[in-house]
């Protein structure tokens, strides 16, 4: 399904504040892989999401999406078949515009400035109810005034109201309480399981990596130093994935926000 051949990417090369934030990395997903990813901060995941949904081309390497060569395709294009959810609840969706606007452009109604249909207005109180938070019953509110935890649920589902081949998420539920955090997980491991959806998630909580999905990476400093999945990913406790990362990396892993969590 997705495909990452020896994969660079370097910031400010030549200057004083050069970065390396991909060194030849390569990654093979198959069709319905649920990744969960850990690392400390500049490790390179949200470079890793970048890379793949098209934010900037790579220096190296190349990217191929469902058997296409997308390495030199522009973001706009490639989001046609990749969905994104950020860490930030406010981006993702229309403040100004209505919850059943956000839902008919998401889905790609045609129409949808000045009509939806009774069907899709049904279809999208259906979906909404899935959510558990009422707004089937306000669907011409506009999303601007909803809470942090109901606008993330909303992207969730507008991401995915018309499947994508691979869904990237970005620690999506980090700025969530834990209650709507453990919600919106919920909601993420139902949609992910019924449609079968190519997943990619950066998580900081390492009980969630293990426990959600079906294979594990973690990252230190723009490369892969941990891949688990089956068995011994079934078997492993977070202090095994601790001790996994320092013989992967060389060194402790020293991030308060993952240890904490």
């Amino acid at each position: 399904m997705l495909t990452l051949s020896h994969i660079s990417k370097t910031f400010n090369p030549g200057t004083v504040n050069e970065k390396a934030a991909l060194t030849d990395l390569s990654l093979h997903l198959e069709p319905g892989d649920f990744v969960t990813i850990i690392g400390s901060n500049g490790a390179g995941k949200s470079t890793l999401f970048n890379a793949v949904a098209g934010s900037f081309f790579c220096d190296g390497g190349s990217v191929v999406l469902d058997g296409k060569d997308v390495t030199f395709q522009p973001e706009f294009q490639r989001a046609r078949s990749i969905g994104r959810l950020f860490q930030d609840p406010m981006r993702g969706s229309a403040p100004g515009m209505t919850i059943e606007e956000n839902l008919a452009l998401a889905a790609g109604s045609g129409g949808w400035l000045s009509r939806v249909g009774a069907g899709e207005k049904a279809r999208f109180r259906e979906r909404l109810a899935l959510l558990d938070m009422g707004l089937e019953k306000r669907m011409k509110q506009p999303v601007g005034l909803l809470s942090g935890g109901q606008r993330q649920a909303l992207t969730l589902l507008m991401a995915t109201m018309v499947p994508p081949k691979l869904l990237l998420l970005d620690e999506h539920t980090a700025a969530l309480d834990p209650g709507t955090a453990e919600k919106v997980l919920k909601l993420t491991r139902d949609i992910v399981a019924e449609h079968r959806i190519t997943t990619m998630m950066v998580t900081h909580n390492m009980q969630n990596a293990l426990e959600l999905g079906n294979r594990t990476l973690m990252m230190d400093r723009g490369r892969i130093v941990l891949d688990i999945c089956g068995k011994e990913r079934k078997g492993m406790t977070v202090n095994g994935l601790l001790e996994k990362f320092k013989t992967g990396a060389g060194r402790k892993l020293d991030n308060d926000r993952i240890l904490l969590s």
